[in-house]
């Protein structure tokens, strides 16, 4: 929308008078003051972003913005997503480009599941804006019509490196907002006024997100640095801060504050603890089922049990089998096309609050794309759970694109993440459901080649608890494998013992964290000798994982069987022998152990 539309006369009631107008001024000079302080007194940050966003934050924070000032988590509350850590922040996006994915699951999640009042604000920066992913969640809130989502654009013109690529051409952000579906307002971003309009014209917009595009000046407010380049990042001069806060000071004219608005209580209340499934696996030892399919049967499950479990799909939801959860609770289902990164930031922005049970669901090949977001929730300590299939060259005939062979090495990067790679359908379920239940980040590999039914449908899964499958006196090897390599070390063990050479079998379940008590002790009972068996490389997987958790006993040797080389596309079965880690590979392995 054009200026003239913008500048819309507000009803009496939703004015701001004289007096309210100069309170908001004066408290976006102390924002400004604020930021210099702080910058000053740590010698880093950037006071010059924050002064050219003050008035939009003196607005939405003292004017527009419902919430509890002393109950920041409060369900009611409107949210506010800011590439920062603050307490009023819902998400630590920690990096630009990630802020309005997150908004938008939240979004979301007031308008469909909450069917709430409240509304949520994104503020970006107009660098933050060359990102993708920015663009991926525009598309995202446009299909969705998220017409509880503000999303401001500070455009102040200079990033880090000097001048944007648009510089104060508000019109290219303005087209760029509208050619995505959005309802585009374009202000001052200095004027209290304008803003306090815009934003109140935004609350009576239906069925479309808004972009408030402003244009603002870095540094504003401070002489000599005001839209100057080479100031971003940078603190003010000890020198010159007392100064530069004087000068401010001298314009502040009130020394009134203002209260928030009240939050309107209409937030359901949720329980997402304690889930827990209506009956046991029903499976048999011997039925043959992809750990795929099994775990889109198990989402469906735990559906029926808690009505505050979602999940998202990425344009895959016919091969991870997410379609099975789409059919019994499409009203529950996030369909977020080919844009990883940003079905990671919805999962992000849904899951926070404690409002959703969330399970974002893909190849885990594209998983790559999103690892910047993946890496931002573990840092917030964020309760999603990723589901990754068609991992490793098991994959087959589908190709060595789609051939996830650093998954494991990823998720083990990120702190307090729990990593399932169930074997069979039954450890499937059971992932499913101890990862809706647990804290922090979860993230569950599943195989794309149907696989054997090994456990009974009363064995009991824990997380950190591997389960030993096969052991006797005279075992000579311990070879520990995960998911699809199991299979092949059980076999491996059948063929040994016609040749009366005993080994010790261990699935893992679990590869963060390791049973480190069961392969130590399952080592020792085997003079020492460990294998490990993966379809993943060798950098970051199980076997590094084995190693370091043996490091300090010097008479344990581990040696590690994994994916090598350049991949090719074939037959399951062909491809696990090509890369090494088939059940002849296994025997190979033991008998030259043996001979050292």
């Amino acid at each position: 929308m054009a200026d003239a539309e913008a500048s819309a006369e507000l009803p009496r009631e939703a004015r701001p008078d004289r007096g309210t107008l100069q309170v908001l001024r004066d408290m976006a000079s102390r924002l400004r003051i604020h930021s210099i302080r702080a910058t000053c007194s740590t010698s880093s940050g950037h006071p010059t972003s924050c002064s050219s966003s003050a008035e939009i934050m003196s607005v939405l924070f003292f004017y527009i913005m419902r919430y509890k000032q002393s109950d920041p988590e409060n369900p009611d509350n409107d949210r506010f997503v800011l590439a920062k850590r603050l307490s009023f922040v819902d998400v630590a996006t920690g990096w630009v480009g990630q802020g309005l994915g997150v908004a938008c699951g939240m979004a979301y999640t007031g308008k469909y599941f909450d069917r709430a009042s409240y509304r949520v604000f994104c503020l970006m920066s107009d660098g933050e804006s060359s990102e993708g992913s920015v663009w991926e969640a525009m598309a995202f809130a446009s299909y969705y019509g998220l017409d509880n989502l503000v999303a401001i654009f500070d455009v102040n013109r200079l990033g880090h490196g000097g001048a944007l690529p648009a510089e104060h051409c508000i019109d290219i952000y303005q087209r760029r907002c509208e050619a995505f579906g959005w309802n585009t307002y374009v202000v001052d971003g200095r004027d209290v006024e304008a803003l306090c309009r815009v934003f109140w014209q935004a609350s009576q917009v239906k069925h479309k997100p808004t972009a408030v595009v402003a244009k603002t000046f870095k540094g504003r407010g401070t002489p000599s640095i005001e839209d100057a380049e080479s100031w971003h990042g940078k603190p003010m001069p000890r020198e010159r801060a007392d100064a530069i806060i004087k000068l401010i000071e001298s314009q502040i004219e009130t020394s009134r504050s203002l209260d928030p608005q009240l939050p309107i209580e209409d937030s359901p209340e949720v329980n997402i603890t304690d889930v827990r499934m209506s009956f046991p696996p029903d499976y048999r030892v011997g039925d043959k089922i992809a750990t795929r399919r099994a775990c889109g049967l198990a989402l469906a499950k735990l559906g029926y049990a808690n009505d505050r479990v979602i999940v998202l799909d990425g344009d895959t939801k016919y091969s991870t089998f997410s379609e099975i959860f789409n059919k019994e609770y499409p009203e529950r289902f996030i369909e977020c096309f080919m844009a990883e990164q940003n079905m990671v930031s919805v999962a992000l922005g849904c899951a926070s609050r404690g409002r959703t049970i969330a399970f974002a669901s893909t190849f885990a090949a594209f998983l790559t794309r999103a690892f910047d977001q993946i890496r931002i929730g573990g840092l917030f300590e964020s309760n999603i759970n990723i589901i990754g299939s068609h991992c490793g060259v098991s994959v087959g005939e589908n190709g060595a694109s789609q051939m996830a062979l650093e998954d494991i090495a990823m998720f083990r990067t990120i702190p307090k993440c729990t990593i399932f790679y169930p074997t069979d359908a039954v450890s499937t379920e059971h992932a499913v459901s101890l990862a809706a239940n647990t804290k922090g980040m979860c993230f569950i590999r599943t195989t794309r080649a149907e696989t054997m039914v090994i456990y009974t449908p009363q064995e009991r899964f824990e997380i950190g608890q591997a389960k030993v499958l096969r052991h006797c006196v005279s075992d000579k090897v311990t070879v520990i494998g995960a998911g699809i390599t199991v299979y092949e070390a059980l076999a491996a063990a059948d063929e040994l013992l016609k040749q009366d050479i005993f080994i010790r079998v261990i699935d893992l379940f679990t590869i963060k964290p390791l049973d480190v008590t069961t392969i130590i002790s399952s080592a020792r009972a085997t003079e020492g000798r460990i294998i490990t068996v993966e379809d993943h490389y060798p950098q970051g997987g199980i076997g590094e994982a084995v190693c370091a958790a043996v490091s300090m006993d010097p008479d344990i040797q581990v040696h590690s069987l994994a994916v090598s080389g350049v991949l090719q596309s074939g037959k399951s079965e062909e491809l696990l022998d090509m890369y090494g880690i088939s059940a002849r590979h296994i025997i190979v392995a033991v008998k030259c152990m043996l001979l050292n």
